[in-house]
């Protein structure tokens, strides 16, 4: 035995791989996306920088990959999966399959897609003149955390053929799979505008909302869509950590804490700002723009395949009962009722909406 090596323990495989790609990375509750500094990588061959904030658990990230005017990625393939938002630019995607099968399609603002597993693929900058930046959810730390070995992550030529899909799913259309609230979703590989989507009715969720669940490449990242109108909130909820929470349009705040907290974390938001809520953590979305508010909602545990026993527990529920995000606390559920809710939860919206100027629209859903 070699009594003069140090023991290797309590190794986080993942943050030795950040630390040696040497990107900037952004912290804290939230982050402007916009506002991420980034740099060169090599890897990719163009500027790219992490955002590791407080509530984003063990299991995903969200990178930042800036491709300046005229210019593209290096080719890829990885063994982890990522759902891309667009947060700025217009441009294209590539992939290339073993099989010597090729997919393309054209990306704009707000667009929203993802990579078939360990498909090789590049990013093009259609533009000569503007950057194009793009915001990716991967699953990247849990799986480096699981092999810790870089070359087979990057390296592994194994073709994931049944991830692949239709051929439509990469001209923005789809199919709608009608569950109940809450579970409907459409299957895809590409969403071209995340602001002219069709949305469904969500009504457990409250104040009229709308939402609608994504499968992409038939992998095991969520995606979701939600909006609310103008001078309305919703309800306050809880789940598993690491949903990345992207505000796509409109401005507004959203309150998180736990229940034995005396105050409120607050975070105000606008196109780019990103906050994944922690493990658990109660917290609620306010708009206050006079236009509706839509964010996207990305995180490891689809709806197909949901991974964790608490991913299925909030996302699908047992069979013939509602999901848990649906579901009173009291119930033994996730959210919280407008009538259940700390008192100063509305005062705090009313006072907003006085200061703003905006007509609140909560009468018919909150009494009193």
């Amino acid at each position: 035995m070699d009594v003069g090596t140090k023991p290797r323990i309590g190794i986080d495989a993942y943050a030795e791989w950040v630390a040696k790609e040497g990107l900037p990375i952004g912290t804290g509750l939230a982050i402007d996306m916009f506002e991420l500094e980034t740099a060169d990588w090599p890897r990719y061959g163009v500027k790219g920088a992490f955002a590791h904030l407080d509530g984003r658990g063990d299991f995903c990230n969200m990178i930042k990959i800036e491709i300046p005017a005229g210019k593209a990625t290096s080719p890829q393939r990885h063994l982890y999966e990522e759902v891309v938002y667009v947060l700025e630019g217009r441009g294209s995607t590539q992939l290339e399959f073993s099989d010597g099968g090729k997919r393309s399609f054209e990306w704009g603002p707000r667009s929203l897609f993802a990579i078939p597993l360990n498909a090789k693929h590049r990013h093009f900058n259609a533009s000569g003149t503007a950057r194009a930046l793009l915001a990716s959810t991967t699953d990247l730390p849990i799986m480096m955390k699981i092999f810790h070995h870089e070359q087979f992550i990057f390296g592994l030529d194994f073709q994931f053929g049944d991830r692949i899909g239709k051929d439509e799913y990469y001209a923005g259309e789809g199919d709608l799979n009608m569950i109940r609230q809450g579970n409907n979703y459409w299957e895809t590989n590409f969403v071209p505008d995340l602001r002219t989507i069709d949305l469904i009715e969500w009504a457990d969720r409250g104040a009229g909302g709308t939402s609608i669940s994504f499968v992409l490449a038939d992998g095991s990242m969520h995606a979701h869509i939600s909006e609310f109108t103008a001078g309305t909130y919703k309800k306050a909820h809880r789940h598993a950590a690491g949903t990345h929470v992207t505000c796509v349009q409109g401005e507004g705040y959203s309150l998180l804490w736990y229940p034995e907290d005396a105050d409120y974390k607050r975070v105000d938001w606008k196109h780019g700002t990103v906050f994944p809520p922690a493990l658990n953590q109660l917290h609620q979305h306010f708009v206050t723009s006079r236009e509706p508010a839509r964010y996207l909602g990305t995180a490891m545990g689809s709806i197909r395949y949901p991974i964790t026993e608490r991913m299925t527990q909030v996302q699908v529920g047992k069979p013939g009962e509602k999901q848990s995000s649906s579901l009173s606390i009291k119930e033994g559920g996730d959210q919280i009722e407008y009538e259940d809710q700390d008192p100063r939860i509305h005062q705090i919206w009313l006072a907003e909406m006085k200061r703003l100027g905006i007509a609140p629209a909560m009468d018919k859903y909150i009494k009193g």
